[in-house]
């Protein structure tokens, strides 16, 4: 019996590192892999990163869920941005091993390592769910030019609310810094929306995963 779903750890420079496979079957129907890192407050257990690897395969998209050498040791702080890069670069290898484009991704800090690493490693696009644009309640402090600057075709999925920067605080779109932004009306930095909001949450999660399929499908690969 065939299983979609397999793990695998892997020596990166940083630490030894852990992929959580979500593949895509029949294995024929694969046509790329997305790989997403999580935040620096948690793991891949993140309701975006869940609702990604549940309904993308069916898609043809295989979803590798990367857990960071310091969640896998259990550190409860996260390691510093250029070791965050350092993991990341380890791991690639491994998320290119089935020979498909992979599209580099994450949530929160993992957006940012994805944007930060994207045109080196030959990403063929960039996923930024909750990219921090800025630290809450500290616009001056931003973030935009790694996101501006990740050389590929890249996708924004922002609450409505997030803390880390709303949508509106994004800066345009140019020519020189193309990319796509998606708000998520009222959630937050974690995709959660008010149970008074409109939307359920299971709708809202749907909403994410129906723009990222659409945007999947649209990439000149």
């Amino acid at each position: 019996m065939t299983t979609r779903t397999r793990t695998e750890s892997v020596d990166t420079p940083a630490g030894e590192a852990r992929i959580t496979w979500h593949r895509a079957l029949p294995a024929r129907t694969a046509r790329l892999v997305l790989a997403v890192g999580h935040g620096a407050g948690g793991g891949i257990e993140a309701r975006d990163l869940q609702a990604l690897a549940a309904a993308l395969p069916a898609h043809g998209v295989t979803v590798a869920l990367v857990e960071q050498p310091w969640r896998v040791a259990g550190k409860k702080v996260a390691a510093a941005p250029k070791v965050l890069d350092e993991g990341w670069r380890g791991l690639w290898p491994a998320l290119a091993g089935p020979g498909l484009p992979v599209v580099a991704g994450g949530r929160s800090a993992g957006a940012r390592v994805a944007c930060r690493t994207a045109a080196e490693l030959g990403a063929a696009g960039v996923l930024a769910l909750a990219f921090p644009l800025h630290p809450p309640g500290r616009p001056e402090k931003s973030r935009a030019e790694e996101l501006t600057g990740a050389g590929r075709p890249t996708l924004v999925v922002q609450g409505g609310r997030d803390p880390f920067g709303r949508p509106a605080e994004f800066p345009p779109p140019t020519a020189q810094a193309a990319y796509e932004l998606v708000e998520v009306p009222h959630a937050d930095h974690g995709f959660a929306v008010p149970k008074k909001a409109g939307p359920t949450q299971e709708e809202t999660l749907e909403a994410i995963t129906g723009a990222v399929t659409a945007w999947l499908d649209g990439l000149p690969l």
